[in-house]
């Protein structure tokens, strides 16, 4: 199997990926509403020889090689974008107020790039790759929704990989990082709060039961949790990013709602949260005399990254790309004199993914800020390096081949 191959295959993709790639970035969706998304990506698969089949609300899988006896392995793409209004400039930024700001158009053209590869190879697959193009990952619902499905079975994965474009990271663009065994992103939840009081005129108070006092006094005592009830060596983060109630200056409004989010790094602390999230709000909306309840309304675990395969994965990484290109997360760690457990606050749905079947998630560096890429992942001005794809491409196609060959 030889490594250059791949990377010089994949860069003859260049151009091809970079169209692709600003399609799905002028045409950007969000959520499971992807129909010029899916559409698209369909397209361009059977143009390859593939049959894709829809996997969910609006999911799309195809199978690459199965000619030969041997395991399957499973790599992962989402499509969707998110509310933003795009402030790029770019000649091909989406006009709708949706924007791929977290690079999921780059994951969607890589992963393109990677099925052209594989079935290139096919021939020499041990074994089959499972490409999942999956929807709604920024509401932490889609991966959950594929495997509801049935994603992972017929046939049955027995291992899986993402990629992760990062902007704004000072190195090399095209340098992969890959996460060592253990949590590499915290689980989310997503909740609201429904505070019901007895709406009344401002000047008579006593008439009413003020649910907006219940609100202020909620807010406040959800952040003691964090502060009182959790070690300060188990990091979790819990934030109300939305207050409303009422429309009016001189009347106490019937109800409020807040809205928020929660994250953890292990499930003990993410049951603790979730549990005392419930009773500090009934508790205290009761003290005020209202009533108020909790529902949880998205989310997901935490990302288990497989040691084992982890450290099979950065041996590849290092075969295709050289050791100063690919690096295990301690070595990236140690080089920017940073720590191995340098973790990220953000979530990401592939966890579902990674707690049935082992699984690894890469982070590829697509945009130095000293080069012309200064803004994070979620801005409204956050760019990507296109020169990463076709580098994404082979990474996809070349892990997943080199794995099916060390396990046949």
């Amino acid at each position: 199997m030889n490594t250059g191959e791949w990377l010089e295959q994949a860069q003859s993709y260049q151009a091809e990926l970079t169209a692709h790639r600003r399609f799905l970035h002028e045409h950007a969706e969000t959520g499971f509403e992807l129909t010029e998304t899916r559409e698209y990506v369909r397209r361009q698969l059977e143009k390859m020889g593939y049959t894709p089949s829809d996997c969910g609300k609006a999911g799309l899988v195809v199978l690459a090689g199965g000619k030969r006896p041997g395991r399957v392995f499973l790599l992962r793409a989402d499509m969707d974008a998110l509310p933003i209004q795009e402030q790029t400039g770019l000649e091909y930024a989406c006009r709708e107020g949706r924007m791929h700001a977290c690079g999921h158009d780059m994951h969607t053209s890589m992963l393109l790039g990677a099925a052209k590869l594989l079935k290139e190879h096919e021939d020499e697959l041990q074994g089959t790759v499972k490409l999942m193009f999956q929807p709604a990952e920024e509401t932490l619902e889609g991966s959950a929704d594929m495997i509801d499905a049935g994603v992972l079975e017929n046939p049955r994965v027995d291992a899986s990989l993402m990629i992760h474009v990062m902007a704004g990271m000072s190195i090399p663009s095209g340098s992969v990082i890959v996460s060592g065994g253990g949590v590499s992103a915290p689980s989310a939840d997503m909740f609201t709060v429904n505070i019901q009081g007895k709406g009344c005129h401002g000047s008579m108070p006593q008439n009413g039961i003020d649910p907006v006092t219940s609100a202020a006094h909620i807010v406040i005592a959800l952040q003691e949790i964090t502060a009182r009830e959790i070690s300060i060596s188990t990091p979790a983060v819990l934030t109300i990013g939305s207050v409303q109630a009422g429309n009016s200056y001189n009347a106490i409004p019937d109800s409020a709602r807040l809205m928020g989010s929660m994250r953890t790094f292990d499930e003990e602390t993410r049951t603790l949260l979730k549990k005392r999230v419930e009773e500090i709000v009934s508790g205290t909306a009761a003290t005020f005399r209202a009533e108020a309840a909790v529902s949880f309304d998205s989310g997901c675990p935490t990302l288990k990254n497989d040691a084992a395969l982890s450290e099979e994965v950065t041996g590849y990484a290092k075969e295709l790309l050289g050791e100063k290109r690919a690096f295990n997360q301690a070595e990236f760690a140690a080089a920017a004199s940073g720590s191995a457990k340098n973790l990220s606050g953000g979530s990401e749905d592939f966890a579902n993914v990674s707690q049935r079947v082992p699984s690894v998630m890469l982070a590829l560096a697509a945009g130095e800020p000293e080069k012309g890429y200064p803004y994070p992942q979620h801005h409204p001005k956050v760019m990507f390096d296109e020169a990463v794809l076709a580098q994404g491409s082979a990474v996809y196609a070349y892990l997943a081949a080199r794995w099916l060959k060390e396990h046949e």
